[in-house]
């Protein structure tokens, strides 16, 4: 698939997902921009904040835009990399790269609980591993589809 480097300043990155419901006026930017490494854009007004790292663009807004438990999913170069970086700034890595049909993906979580699926190209030689949903249970995907492992 070839994701940009979300350092890059020469590729656009892909976000999907809804605008993000955040907490902007608490330490949350401070998370994205200290933990996570963007800058914060032109501050909070009126509830909304801009942060970017790259050509990495995520609108932050508080209240009726979003509800908290959001899911973004960023595409990026090379996952393995940015993992490391992120958990030595001490970000809480909700779920490692993992090998999926789609990319190689991690998950991490912020303050207010949104997730940023951060992946990038599958590894090759690899087998997928297990997913991990918003409530914190465990999948794997079997041959007749995605089975809920039991607690």
């Amino acid at each position: 698939m070839g994701y940009p480097n979300l350092n890059s300043h020469e590729h656009s990155v892909r976000i999907r997902g809804p605008p993000n419901h955040m907490h902007i006026v608490t330490p949350l930017p401070d998370f994205y921009t200290r933990v996570l490494g963007f800058t914060n854009d032109w501050g909070s007004v009126d509830g909304f904040a801009s942060i970017s790292r790259g050509k990495c663009h995520l609108f932050l807004c508080e209240h009726d835009q979003g509800h908290t438990g959001s899911w973004i999913f960023i595409g990026v170069d090379d996952v393995g990399a940015l993992f490391d970086q992120l958990k030595a700034g001490g970000a809480t890595i909700r779920h490692p790269p993992t090998n999926y049909d789609w990319a190689c993906e991690m998950q991490v979580e912020d303050p207010d609980g949104n997730i940023l699926r951060i992946g990038s190209d599958r590894i090759p030689g690899r087998p997928n591993g297990e997913w991990l949903d918003m409530e914190g249970r465990l999948w794997i995907q079997s041959e007749h589809g995605w089975v809920r492992v039991k607690e």
